[in-house]
């Protein structure tokens, strides 16, 4: 597939902003890092090779702890199995994550009470929290759920938003007021009010929470694409279309909407950072997703009722930083990179 000129443009534009490039790479590197989470944080063995045979547990179903010869049927601890390996010698082994535990387990040990501090020895890198889980598998599985989030949402009013925003502008009107004014309305609905009525009705689930947000998240987008769809609509190129016999949906979605990328691209690392604070501060404030869930919003909390382990919300904070500062950087280079008069020819 051969790429439009004018692309590649923007896309060298982009790299030339370097802090918004390596900023781009840099959280491409922790997508994959917590979308493949458990080949670096589980509980779970990568490789175990028993009595001549290759077991690989991370992505398959539950291996009783009797395959093993081990006295229960419940799922293998792998921690355990591998000392008795070593103590056995032999040719048994197994291979374990570098961070040996997952987001919900906790590692409670005799004559210490959590929250652990930081120990290379326990494999704790960043401690743990006030009940004795991993802090750096829940920060990790937590952020994987944070962008999931984000993600869903992005793509949902986004949809919403851009379809509804490109109809108001081309059409205008009556079919534009009546929008107009649903939208002002809709607007003054304290959101964070609606979220405590939920919250104290029904557990809310990931997806509740994306729902609720679409609902009420998606107004910001339709204002930016009917004013982008006003000014598009008087160019000559629709005059064209239209003389040429195309359908009013065809010129918006085919003509219209693809010379308002531009506009679209820019608000998308904004929006993803959006839906990560938004996420956050609703699990801080206990509105979000319910435990045992790895959330930054709860270990914010957490660090907060805990000041002693400090530990707890220096890296909570930390994490949440260098993602924002991250996205705030990519979102500075995309408008660089895409912004429509560095690449407009006039006549």
């Amino acid at each position: 597939m051969r790429i439009n000129p004018l692309t590649l443009k923007k896309i060298r534009r982009f790299r030339s902003v370097k802090r918004g490039y390596y900023s781009f790479l840099l959280f491409v590197f922790l997508l994959l890092q917590a979308f493949f989470a458990e080949l670096w944080i589980n509980n779970r063995a990568l490789l175990v090779y028993y009595e001549g045979q290759f077991y690989f547990p991370t992505y398959r179903s539950m291996i009783p702890g009797s395959v093993f010869m081990l006295p229960y049927e419940y799922e293998t601890n792998y921690r355990a199995l591998q000392k008795r390996f070593e103590k056995e010698g032999g040719d048994n082994f197994l291979i374990m994550p570098l961070v040996p535990y997952n987001a919900f387990e906790m590692d409670l040990q005799e004559s210490k009470f959590p929250p652990l501090p930081p120990s290379i020895t326990d494999r704790h890198f960043l401690g743990t929290d006030a009940i004795g889980r991993d802090m750096v598998a829940r920060l990790v599985y937590g952020f994987r759920i944070s962008i999931i989030f984000s993600i869903l949402l992005l793509v949902a009013t986004f949809a919403i938003g851009i379809a509804l925003g490109c109809l108001m502008g081309y059409w205008g009107g009556k079919f534009d007021l009546f929008f107009q004014r649903l939208i002002e309305v809709w607007s003054s609905i304290p959101f964070l009010y609606i979220i405590m009525i939920i919250a104290s009705i029904v557990v809310p689930s990931l997806t509740i929470l994306v729902l609720i947000y679409v609902i009420f998240g998606w107004m910001g987008m339709t204002w930016y694409m009917r004013t982008s769809t006003y000014k598009e609509k008087a160019r000559d190129y629709v005059l064209a279309a239209r003389a040429l016999g195309a359908s009013n949906l065809r010129i918006i979605f085919h003509h219209i909407l693809p010379n308002s990328i531009s506009l679209i691209v820019t608000f998308v690392p904004f929006s993803v950072a959006g839906g990560i604070s938004g996420l956050t501060a609703l699990d801080f404030l206990g509105f979000g997703l319910p435990p045992p869930t790895p959330s930054w919003g709860e270990l914010l909390q957490q660090g907060t009722s805990n000041l002693q382990a400090a530990w707890i919300v220096s890296s909570t904070v930390a994490a949440l930083v260098l993602v924002m500062v991250s996205i705030t950087f990519i979102g500075e280079g995309v408008r660089e990179g895409f912004d429509p008069k560095m690449h407009s020819t006039f006549e």
